[in-house]
Order: C-alpha cells, then structure tokens, then sequence
C-alpha cells in the first residue's frame, strides 16, 4: 500500500517530514517558508493539510514574504482556511522580524554609506500602503542619535515643513541629517517634487550648519539616494 502525503494529516508523517520536528532536530533555518508558516497555523482544515493550507497562502503573493507582511487580516481571512487566529499568527510573526531588524536603533549605528541608512529604516517604510517622510539625526561622527516620522500622507504624496525638520535637529543637537521617504508605487525615481525639496533643505541647512548628506527614496526591497546619484 502506499500513501500521499497531501492526503494525509501532518501528525500521520513521518516524524522527520513533520515540520515541527524537523525544526527541533535541524533549526529553523533548514525549514521552506511554507513549512514555517505551518508551524503558526498549526492545523489545516478538513480534506487539507496545515503545509498545503501554508503552501497556497504563499501562492497568492507569488511566494513573496514582503507581499505577504502587506497584507491585513482581513485580506489574509479571505483565503479558503484561514481564520482569524491563524492570520493573527501570521501577522504577529511578520511583526517580531520587522522589529528584529529595527532592534538596530537600539546601539549606535554609524552611518557611512546610503546602504547603512537604508538597511536602518527600510523596514518602517518597505510594505507601507501610503508614503512616510522620516529623517535620521546624526552627531558630527555621522552616528544615528535619533529618528522620526516628519509627515504621513496618501499614495502619491505628503507634506514636508522645513521649519518642523530643523527645529527638530537643532532640538537634538544634530550636525547633519539624512532625509527618507518612500513611494508606494514601486517607483524608486525621484519626482521634480522630491528634487525640489531636497535642494530647498540643502540650502536652509547650510544657513544653520547643519549638513543635508542624502534623500533616501524607499520602494519594496530598494531605494534610489540621490547622494549616490550625484543628484544633492
């Protein structure tokens, strides 16, 4: 007699197949994205497994973990299996990585190049529906003292008040900043809006002697720095 995994539960495996035990006995690092998942899930749904139920949530964004962390409750509810505890547990999860990497913050980091900036606040701005403008304040040894939100707009835009971002640097004692905002669109080029702005805070910071060292544009896994781009 022989047997199809798809048509069995999980507990009916082999203990070697099961992802639980495999990530005990291997670490969680030898586990498939779907198999992670079905950990969170736990159980599948009747006539289907908790890895299959893993592997067709991961279907519907193509296998891409970002799409996956963009999605809400509610959207994850909408598949065929997936109830609300289960897209909790997603979305927890998700959480826990996006604040790993935050964790960063949390020790002096050193800036010295736009993927240092990038690689400290991309994930606040990477999965975000609608455009942000942060700014990082940095000491004279271009190490992060501090960041903050500056704006909260739509889709394609949000406002940005010069007074606000230097009355805050001069706040923090900052010696120069790094500007960062993301597009939704996926769009990593600068708008003549973006320039625009860009110029206009070089040139204030320069009145107060406070370096503007780069406008960081987000968008899903990259970013465009216009310092790199000979564009400041």
């Amino acid at each position: 007699m022989t047997y199809d995994n798809k048509r069995l539960t999980v507990r009916e495996w082999a203990k070697e197949d099961q992802p639980r035990e495999k990530l005990l006995k291997n670490g969680a690092s030898t586990l498939s994205d779907a198999e992670l998942i079905a950990i969170l899930m736990r159980v599948g749904t009747k006539g289907e497994s908790v890895l299959d139920l893993s592997k067709k949530l991961l279907a519907q964004v193509d296998n891409d973990l970002d799409e996956l962390a963009r999605r809400g409750a509610k959207q994850l509810m909408k598949i065929d299996g997936i109830k609300q505890a289960k897209a909790v547990a997603i979305m927890a999860a998700l959480e826990l990585g996006k604040r790993r990497q935050l964790n960063e913050i949390k020790k002096k980091v050193k800036i010295t190049s736009s993927a240092d900036a990038y690689n400290l606040i991309a994930p606040l701005l990477m999965d975000l529906p609608h455009e942000e403008f942060w700014v990082l304040f940095l000491n004279q040894a271009n190490v992060v003292m501090s960041r903050e939100q500056l704006s909260q707009g739509g889709i394609t835009g949000t406002v940005v008040d010069a007074r606000m971002i230097f009355g805050k640097a001069l706040e923090a004692q900052a010696t120069s900043i790094i500007l960062v905002h993301n597009h939704p669109s996926g769009n990593l080029r600068p708008s003549q809006a973006d320039l625009d702005i860009t110029r206009k805070l070089k040139a204030g910071g320069k009145l107060l002697d406070i370096k503007v060292l780069d406008h960081l544009i987000i968008a899903g896994k990259g970013y465009y720095s216009l310092a790199d781009e000979g564009q400041m």
